[in-house]
């Protein structure tokens, strides 16, 4: 069984960064794609940021150009760079892994971590 640990996560003011890292349990290269969700109260799970297994990377449209994806295989670890944080950034940050075996997705979630955007 994968594990997924999120860390990093905390109170910022608006205009402040953050960096969220998330640490895999096994090698992160098994992966087809890693990922950042994030859920704010009373609204759905939604897609911050996701980096696929050859490097490419996808953004949601509210934080593109302020968030960036990244993952060091080696410490088998995936990070997000949020930097001009804004209070709608407040969500709990949840790292996702998904695997593919004979092309069928599994998905692994982390516990989540607070961000919190607020002056």
């Amino acid at each position: 069984q994968v594990q997924l640990v999120e860390s990093g996560g905390g109170l910022v003011q608006p205009g402040g960064s953050l960096r969220l890292s998330c640490a895999a349990s096994s090698g992160i290269f098994v992966f087809y794609a890693m990922g950042w969700y994030r859920q704010a109260p009373g609204k759905q799970r939604e897609l911050a940021a996701r980096i696929i297994s050859g490097g490419s990377t996808n953004y949601a449209d509210s934080v593109k150009g302020r968030f960036t994806i990244s993952r060091d295989n080696a410490k088998n670890t995936v990070y997000l760079q949020m930097n001009s944080l804004k209070p709608e950034d407040t969500a709990v940050y949840y790292c996702n892994a998904e695997r593919r075996i004979a092309g069928t997705p599994y998905n692994y979630w982390g516990q989540g971590t607070q961000v919190t955007v607020s002056s």
